[in-house]
């Protein structure tokens, strides 16, 4: 099942006043997150990479002449899950996964600002930062390029979800896949960027969309002309779970079997690992990255 375009919860600038600069009070939620990554059964690189990222803003009262009781630490928190599936070959996919997230890690270090809470953010300012990010990572990767002319067609997809409770943001450049798993449902966030997507919505044969389904129309690649992110938004619930990965795990595991295995564990990390056995069970024809969050009550 996939999420349709009304569906998507959009994030729009405050009109009060007050509102601009102080947040409304929210329910406390803990996130757990975990990630896995395998090479798989047949290739001899492991051209995927991801990250799990938490991110904390805090405020601790080192001394005040107010009772101690009522002033309690504040703790915003962001978390991050990134997939990148790399291309140009086995040696420069590789690298050009690791190296897209490296970069962001050191463009988030040089950010001038922090985001800790969506409403600090409309949705346009969200498309720009993405759009912003892109570009600093294409610009890298056109660096590497004009000293290896080799590395010119190297690239990788892009698929990360930015939460920030009660939200969270998708960012998603190729055929990796962000899901949502509520009320034992499992909702397809992303649309694949490939070739076959685009022949299967124009009604063509299904044996001519299968040949096709793994050629990319869009990807992070240093010489794109231009790179075009979806970028979709959920307001999450306690007891959701959001899952990232690679095509390693849905070429090789069903929608329904990835919903069960969802279902049946109650941790991210054994939850992580056993998605991955599954897919290497059906062959391990490809690396194969997952990662994934529990979104639950903190209070």
């Amino acid at each position: 099942m996939s999420r349709h375009d009304d569906d998507t919860v959009e994030i729009s600038r405050p009109e009060s006043f007050s509102d601009k600069f102080f947040a409304p009070p929210t329910p406390r939620f803990e996130v757990r997150a975990a990630g896995g990554t395998h090479v798989g059964k047949v290739r001899k690189n492991n051209e995927d990479n991801y990250a799990v990222v938490r991110r904390t803003r805090s405020q601790e009262v080192l001394d005040t002449s107010l009772p101690s009781k009522p002033v309690t630490p504040l703790i915003d928190e962001g978390y991050a899950l990134i997939v990148a599936d790399g291309i140009g070959g086995s040696a420069f996919g590789e690298f050009a996964s690791r190296l897209a997230v490296e970069t962001m890690f050191e463009l988030a270090g040089r950010a001038t600002s922090w985001v800790m809470r969506m409403t600090e953010l409309d949705d346009q300012q969200i498309r720009e930062r993405v759009a912003a990010y892109a570009a600093e990572i294409q610009k890298v990767f056109r660096g590497y390029s004009e000293i290896n002319p080799d590395m010119a067609h190297m690239g990788t997809t892009w698929t990360s979800a930015c939460i920030i409770p009660p939200d969270a943001v998708i960012v998603h450049i190729g055929d990796s896949r962000a899901f949502l798993y509520r009320d034992q449902k499992l909702e397809r966030l992303t649309r694949d960027h490939t070739l076959g997507q685009e022949m299967a919505e124009a009604g063509m044969p299904d044996d001519e969309v299968q040949r096709y389904r793994h050629i990319l129309v869009n990807s992070l690649q240093g010489t794109a002309d231009e790179i075009t992110a979806d970028v979709s938004h959920v307001r999450l619930q306690v007891g959701d779970r959001l899952l990232v990965c690679s095509d390693g795990l849905t070429d090789m595991v069903d929608e329904d079997a990835i919903a069960q295995i969802l279902q049946s564990q109650t941790e991210p990390q054994p939850t992580c690992d056993r998605l991955i056995e599954s897919a290497l069970e059906a062959g391990g024809r490809d690396n194969v990255t997952v990662v994934l969050c529990h979104i639950a009550s903190a209070e």
